[in-house]
């Protein structure tokens, strides 16, 4: 008996292990592909048909991110779109970007939320309806992605805009940056979506059994029972040549954006700089590229820090499927929030800095609070 109850525990280590890159039972197996997902993260963490008062630590604390998550980012979007709906600061087009990543946050946070509570749900219960499962694999997800994309190329526009401005100075054409921001506002999302049609194209709903084997001691005699359990995800084959395309959207998307964005924000700081040395010739050419550089260091800063949030986003995305993300949850889970906090950060990042906006925004709530107190009882 003991020899073969050796045996078995040998061969769950060696299913466990295998199961690293494989998973399935053994007249249907899966091959794991490039990335980790939040259905990868939590799908060991969650203890099936088990109410929620009995959830790890672990899934527990991840409710409570993400709902404290989804009150900052609604919070964000709200207060972004009161001050950027103003008609005054819509004379720009790059007002008109930060209105439409205003409305993009508010979208990102709430796909998000509903993302991270159909895999909670979806994991909790077993028997969950296989049209469910498909609207988390074909819609929410890429959905989440293209608003994730959009919000780093509104930003990027916000910089290129700006950049503009100050090349052209008295010159510039604000009825034209509006007419040319509505349409980049409206092409944009088409091409994100483009570039990432492949991915619902690709997803497909895999069934497997998984058998758990449980031993109780009964005095001197070990009773062994087995369990099956029957799993239903949602999984991506990718060829070796779209998941090359596939990688390199990611790049294109992350890493264009804040070259777009540094490049601006150099620019604007250089060209800037040369206008005051040729009126101010009583200081240095370097003199006052450090100053324009304290004056405007919001504008390096934002886009370095908006690209290191945006990298675990990335890493999972580019990481072995051979992961075991159970091994270290938290570190991944971690990793997953942060990636989604860019969006979050539009009132810290363009608000707060500017004190036309910030004055706007003041303005704006004094405007709502007079016209709630002036309604009848």
């Amino acid at each position: 008996m003991n020899l073969f109850i050796i045996t078995i525990k040998t061969n769950l280590f060696l299913d466990k292990k295998h199961g690293n890159c494989i998973i399935g039972d053994q007249c249907n197996l899966y091959a794991k592909g490039i990335g980790l997902t939040i259905n990868d993260i939590l799908r060991n963490q969650i203890q099936p048909n088990t109410s929620f008062g009995n959830q790890s630590t672990l899934i527990q604390s991840a409710v409570g991110i993400t709902m404290i998550m989804f009150l900052i980012g609604f919070i964000n979007g709200i207060f972004s779109f009161i001050t950027f709906r103003n008609k005054e600061l819509r004379r720009v087009g790059c007002v008109l970007y930060l209105l439409a990543s205003s409305v993009t946050s508010l979208l990102t946070i709430t796909m998000f939320t509903i993302k991270f509570w159909f895999v909670i749900l979806i994991q909790l219960y077993s028997t969950v309806n296989t049209s469910i499962l498909r609207t988390d694999c074909v819609f929410i997800g890429p959905i989440l992605k293209v608003c994730l994309h959009l919000d780093g190329w509104l930003n990027a526009c916000v910089a290129i805009e700006r950049a503009v401005n100050v090349a052209k100075g008295v010159k510039f054409n604000k009825t034209k940056s509006k007419y040319v921001a509505k349409w980049i506002i409206f092409i944009i999302p088409i091409l994100i979506i483009i570039t990432i049609i492949h991915e619902p194209a690709h997803h497909e709903l895999f069934e497997h059994t998984t058998q758990k084997y449980k031993f109780a001691n009964n005095n001197l005699t070990v009773n062994m029972s087995i369990e099956t359990e029957h799993n239903l995800l949602c999984v991506i084959r990718y060829s070796r040549s779209v998941q090359t395309y596939n990688t390199f959207t990611l790049f294109f998307h992350l890493l264009l954006p804040f070259v777009a964005n540094l490049c601006s924000a150099l620019f604007i700081i250089f060209g800037t700089a040369r206008l005051r040395s040729g009126a101010k010739k009583n200081q240095t050419f370097k003199a006052h590229i450090i100053k324009q550089m304290k004056e405007h260091k919001q504008l390096l800063i934002s886009p370095v820090i908006l690209l290191i949030l945006a990298v675990p986003r990335l890493i999972l995305s580019l990481i072995s499927g051979c992961v075991d993300p159970s091994s270290n949850p938290w570190l991944y889970l971690c990793g997953y929030f942060i990636s989604y906090t860019p969006p979050m950060l539009i009132f810290v990042v363009f608000i707060l800095p500017s004190e036309l906006y910030t004055k706007t925004f003041k303005e704006e709530i004094t405007k709502w609070l007079q016209r709630i107190r002036r309604r009848p009882a």
